[in-house]
């Protein structure tokens, strides 16, 4: 920094502004262990306190946005390690700690050995997303591994009872804080794999600090789960909280309850769904049946009997000669009219046309009498047609003394070889029926 003239004296207010900026830019951020003396926490949330050792002690504050997310209180007498700011307070010029992290003291070396571990753990592929397996959507049973009197097995059988009080729920118990614990963990992981009672496993307790959640970081406990085959659910500590379990599990929970959550199927939603379902399929099958009755009902109006099939043909016929006889009829007329209208003009033409008068006089009635023979020969093969149609007709083949023999189907008999002795058969004659049995097929 350039010095200043003599004559341009630095403020008080310049000088704290300087001080502050030097110290801030030259340290950043520093981790200073000590411990707390005079600690108060203000109204409005924010901790002020001395941090000392035995040669020198520094004010420290840390501002409530910092403070709400420590673990502990900080008190009177506590060693601990601060992550802050060497900053200057600059209304009184008061060196001072703006203190953003802060843990017990010790625990440096525990989060190098986190790093160290999960850093190992990672180059080896524990990590990956390529071995997370999926959870089963309906699990046969649901393993719990956890210390029976943790405060979170009561919160997870809680909700276990509530989202999926059909399925079965084992207890692996194990220590979960201290010594023995990681061991503890590793084993009830192998025995629940050894057993194969289950289909999930939950790996859970409540939250902590670092030391209380250590057993989750311990290579043994990730190797267990890494080598499980049961789907492993870790729900250890609070929302905040990680361990090196939540890495190597198939799926990290935020909290046990999650855990157990993420678990089970959820009755409730199972239920509603299943409703759903059922009234999709009721709703589908009463389409389909209306579909089916509509069809039938167009197909019943289209099918006609032998009967009516015969009856229409002879309307048809008839219509035809009707139509037959108009027209020869109309002809023969034009015919007549265009003639007698012709004869006048050709005799006053013509005088000695009365002869050809008269031999058109005859053609006229050999031309009508053609179109009488023309029109009885015409009607005759209508009647001839007509009767070889009655022929077809199966009332009057009956009355002959024939039978249609039906099968127990409604399908038309036609061959002997067809039945078998005990078939029942329908017999219907020109005047009622019979219902018989074959004894003896030919």
């Amino acid at each position: 920094m350039a010095s200043l003239p003599p004559s341009a004296p630095l403020t008080v207010t310049e000088l704290n502004r300087r001080s502050r900026q030097i110290l801030e830019n030259q340290f950043g951020l520093v981790w200073v262990s000590g411990e707390i003396s005079r600690a108060t926490l203000a109204p409005s949330g924010h901790w002020y306190f001395v941090l000392k050792d035995e040669g020198a002690a520094v004010d420290c504050a840390m501002f409530k946005g910092r403070a709400q997310y420590l673990d502990f209180r900080p008190e009177n007498g506590l060693k601990v390690e601060v992550r802050a700011k060497v900053t200057v307070y600059e209304p009184r010029g008061a060196y001072q700690l703006s203190v953003e992290q802060m843990r017990h003291a010790g625990l440096g070396a525990l989060f190098e050995a986190f790093e160290r571990l999960k850093a190992r753990l990672g180059k080896e592929g524990l990590f990956e997303a390529s071995r997370k397996r999926p959870l089963p959507a309906f699990p046969r049973a649901i393993g719990l591994v956890t210390s029976p009197a943790a405060a979170a097995l009561r919160d997870i059988l809680a909700t276990l009872a509530r989202r999926a009080p059909m399925v079965p729920v084992i207890l692996y118990p194990t220590l979960v804080q201290g010594e023995g614990a990681a061991r503890g963990i590793a084993r009830a992981l192998e025995t629940a794999n050894a057993r194969r009672e289950c289909d999930v496993l939950v790996v859970a307790r409540g939250g902590g600090s670092l030391e209380d959640l250590w057993a989750f970081n311990e290579e043994e406990v990730a190797r267990a789960i890494a080598a499980s085959a049961i789907p492993v659910v870790s729900g250890v500590g609070h929302e905040t909280d990680f361990t090196i379990a939540d890495f190597v599990a198939d799926l990290r929970a935020a909290t046990p309850t999650a855990a157990a959550a993420a678990a089970s199927p959820d009755r409730e939603a199972l239920v509603a769904r299943l409703g759903q379902a059922r009234t999709r399929l009721a709703r589908g099958a009463a389409r389909t049946v209306d579909d089916a009755a509509q069809r039938l009902d167009i197909a019943a109006r289209r099918l006609l009997t032998p009967a009516e099939r015969l009856a229409r043909g002879r309307e048809q016929l008839a219509a035809v000669a009707r139509r037959l006889a108009l027209q020869a009829r109309q002809s023969v007329e034009l015919r007549e009219a265009s003639l007698r209208g012709l004869a006048p003009r050709l005799r006053g033409a013509f005088p000695l046309l009365p002869a050809l008068s008269r031999d058109l006089g005859r053609l006229a009635r050999r031309l009508a009498a053609g179109a009488a023979r023309n029109d009885r020969e015409r009607r005759a093969r209508l009647a001839a047609a007509a009767a070889s149609l009655g022929h077809l007709d199966p009332s009057q083949v009956l009355s002959r003394g024939y039978a249609i023999v039906r099968a127990a189907d409604g399908s038309v008999v036609r061959s002997g070889t067809a039945l078998s002795r005990g078939d029942a058969l329908d017999l219907t004659f020109a005047e009622g029926g019979a219902a018989v049995t074959v004894d003896a097929p030919r």
